[in-house]
This record gives structure tokens, sequence and C-alpha cells, in this order.
């Protein structure tokens, strides 16, 4: 089943022989990748074969791994291995305009691309949370070693998608051992930016209202986010101080990252921060956060 898509930029994939060499690096010697290529013979990003043609149409499986409707993933590449990306706040399939040139540098590698949809995706993350999202998480991971015979995947998140991989690797689930590798690609406080805003304050004093006495889930009032219905545990969760989501604001101390991150020590971990995001207030020193979240994330 093909997906097609019609992008605003053509994207070459000029970068692809540093993505392949990192990624190869990362996962190196954890297992062995000699039986895992199913798909030989194509080529990258050719007319006839490859992940992605000339027309920008991706090719491969979109297929169900959960019960509810969103639950829907699209994978490019026929093999053992996969990279599963996590989309931020209003993402959902292309989200970012790297998926091409990484598409076609994994099938170089011979692993595969999953692009998944779950609660949170596109609108739907004002009414979920960093749990939920780790509860899907695992059953996509679980669906692609039970039914795909997955021998490992590659979490890489982006924006809000790292706060779900962090999250992920902390609750211990079954399927998080699959996990060989995390990228943090644009980690990036919501908190930080959000009190930026004029009416944020007065927000997080309702929201935290609403919690305490039990109606976490009603919906905040339209000004909290115009973009989205957010209820008030998730705009709590995003907005206030050492909130549920709050694992990348630049005012957190040594010990309060070491808390959050420290446990991503176990596991192979690069840090990718935007050095042009335009959610990172302009007071941020953005080279002096990204090597305190390196060093804490490596223990």
């Amino acid at each position: 089943m093909n997906l097609s898509t019609s992008t605003s930029s053509t994207l070459t994939s000029s970068s692809s022989s540093s993505t392949t060499s990192w990624l190869s690096g990362i996962v190196r010697g954890r297992f062995d990748r000699s039986s895992s290529a199913k798909m030989a013979g194509s080529s990258a990003g050719g007319e006839n074969g490859g992940p992605v043609n000339l027309k920008n149409q991706f090719r491969g499986v979109m297929f169900k791994y959960g019960p509810q409707s969103i639950q829907v993933a699209f994978k490019t590449g026929d093999y053992k291995q996969q990279v599963i990306f996590i989309g931020g706040l209003t993402d959902g399939f292309l989200a970012t305009e790297y998926l091409k040139p990484l598409a076609i540098a994994l099938e170089r590698e011979k692993w595969s691309l999953v692009q998944f949809l779950f609660s949170s995706s596109y609108s739907g993350y004002g009414i979920s949370s960093l749990k939920q999202d780790a509860t899907e998480l695992d059953q996509l991971i679980s669906y692609l070693i039970n039914k795909e015979d997955s021998e490992g995947v590659v979490l890489v998140g982006h924006s809000t998608g790292c706060q779900d991989i962090v999250h992920y690797m902390r609750t211990n689930a079954a399927c998080s051992r699959a996990v060989r590798a995390a990228i943090l690609q644009a980690p990036v406080s919501d908190r930080e930016y959000r009190a930026t805003l004029p009416e944020t304050a007065a927000m997080i004093d309702l929201a935290s209202k609403l919690i305490s006495e039990g109606r976490g889930s009603e919906l905040m009032p339209r000004e909290a986010n115009p973009d989205s219905p957010i209820n008030a545990y998730r705009y709590h969760s995003l907005c206030s101080y050492m909130g549920d989501d709050d694992m990348f604001s630049s005012d957190l101390s040594e010990d309060q990252l070491r808390q959050i991150l420290g446990h991503m020590a176990n596991t192979p971990c690069q840090v990718i921060y935007s050095m042009g995001d335009e959610y990172v207030p302009d007071y941020v020193d953005k080279k002096a956060l990204v090597e305190r979240l390196i060093m804490q994330s490596n223990g």
C-alpha cells in the first residue's frame, strides 16, 4: 500500500552518508544485521525502488497496531530493525522534512522507518498524557516484535516526542527492552515557551484548582490553548514547574535533571538540539542547556 504526499520543498539525500554512519555507530555491536535484509537490490530514492520515489511518494505498508481507530502505523522498508519516529504536539504522518532523507538513509542501512499515529496525534494531545502515549508506544513495539519479528528498535523523538521517550524508558515496560538506542531531536521546554504568553499564569492557577477538586479531565477555556481542546491535567503537565512534561527547562537544577533523565544512561542516547528553535526563549543559553541534558542523560 502506498501513502502519497506532495511536499512544499524537494529534499535530497546529500546528508545520508553522515546519517547512516552515525546510526551504524550508535547501535554497532548490539545485534547481528546479517539476516535483516529482505528487500535487496532496490535503489533508494529511485523511481522504481526504495522508500521514496521521484514524485515524493512514500512506499510502504500501513497497518493497525492496536484496538483504537487512531492506532495506525506506516512502515517503509521491510527489515528486521526499525526506527520509530515519535512526533511532537499536533504532529502526525510526515511531520518533519527530514523524514524523507531519513527513510532513504535507513534503506541503505537495511532498517525500516515506522511513523505512527496515537491518541496524542494531531489535535488529540490536549486530552491525552505521557502515560497514555507510553502505553500505545509499547503496543506498537509489541506488534513489531510479535508480527514483524523485530530484532530491535531505535526511538527518534521530535519536540514533545522526546518527553515520550524519556517517560517510556522510565516505565520499564516489557517491550522497552527491545529499544537499542534513543535520539532526542529538538527537546524543548513547553513550560518556558508558555511562560512568555500573557494568559499562562492565570490558566495554570485555574488548572491547579480544577485538579485539586478532582476535575483534571475537564476542558480548559479556549484562550488557554486556542489550537486544540486541552484538559486541566495536560495543561498543568505542559505549563507548570515540574509538571509531568517539564523535562528540558533551563532553570531545572542538576539534581532535578538527573532525576528526570538519569535512567536514560542505561540506553545509548543522543541529544540533537535545534539551535534555531522558535519555541526556545531568547534568554536560554542553548549550548549550555544541551551540555547539561547530555551529561544527565548519560549518567
